[in-house]
């Protein structure tokens, strides 16, 4: 049983350290392995914006860099830095950060959207991703 809540704050912690200084839009994410592991992640600005690099990717990659393959769920959230916790909106995952998912998930893999710590919605990456070309390890 996922402890979406836990994973909330998790993400709620790494959204402080987002590097944001152009877009002053935090985002951060908490990723939980199989084992039972987080890796948060935050976004990180690059003045040029391309090599931008998004929360969820930065914890997936955290994740994989240090041997893990084996995901269960991410909890994401993001807001302007003056939105009060709770004021904000959800934020999803962009193309490229689903994309990722699919790289590394099973179509059941869960996505925690909060905009408060006891306000969230739960998704699979299959509700998110409908008709991906998952890769063969998926499928």
């Amino acid at each position: 049983m996922i402890d979406y809540k836990i994973l909330v704050a998790e993400a709620y912690k790494a959204q402080k350290m987002a590097y944001i200084p152009y877009s002053n839009w935090a985002v951060g994410a908490a990723l939980l392995t199989k084992e039972g592991k987080i890796y948060r992640g935050c976004n990180i600005e690059s003045s040029t914006f391309s090599p931008t690099n998004c929360a969820e990717r930065t914890a997936f990659f955290k994740a994989v860099s240090e041997g893990e393959r084996d995901f269960v769920a991410i909890a994401i959230v993001g807001n302007d830095v003056n939105t009060p916790i709770g004021q904000g909106d959800y934020c999803s995952p962009c193309g490229v950060c689903r994309q990722v998912m699919t790289e590394f998930c099973q179509e059941d893999f869960k996505i925690i959207l909060a905009k408060d710590y006891d306000i969230y919605q739960v998704y699979t990456l299959g509700q998110l991703m409908p008709l991906a070309s998952l890769p063969l390890k998926n499928q």
